[in-house]
């Protein structure tokens, strides 16, 4: 896989994301559902802590690219969900520096919204991966 960031402007490059990602030459594509803090049971975690639910969305999903033989390397595409932006905001640094860390800035959707699936959830984080 072969991947570009496509940047006609730059404001978004510190913050850890690319306005987009060229992706050619990949022959696989993993669409990774909702990925939030809960345990391999479905039972929330961390109740009303964004960083530690933010650090566990990004172990479950991490959990799942690897299930299918792929890294953050891989992500070119990551949606977060929250229900408070400002408090994710605070703690923005434990996602920026997963994502860092691995050398990535996919494309991303950050929405603020009223409730998650489970009420105790903070956080929920929707990805793409190609290789």
């Amino acid at each position: 896989m072969v991947r570009a960031a496509v940047n006609p402007v730059t404001w978004s490059v510190p913050m850890g994301f690319n306005q987009g990602e060229l992706v050619s030459g990949g022959t696989r594509t993993l669409y990774v559902s909702g990925q939030a803090a809960t345990s391999a049971d479905g039972k929330p975690l961390h109740e009303g802590d964004m960083a530690a639910q933010t650090a566990l969305s990004l172990d479950n999903l991490e959990a799942v690219l690897a299930e299918a033989g792929m890294d953050l390397t891989h992500l070119v595409r990551l949606n977060v969900y929250t229900t408070d932006v400002d408090l994710f905001f605070e703690h923005y640094d434990v996602m920026l520096s997963r994502l860092n860390a691995a050398g990535v800035a996919p494309a991303s959707t950050l929405l603020g919204v009223d409730r998650l699936a489970l009420p105790a959830l903070l956080v929920e984080l929707e990805g793409t991966a190609v290789s």
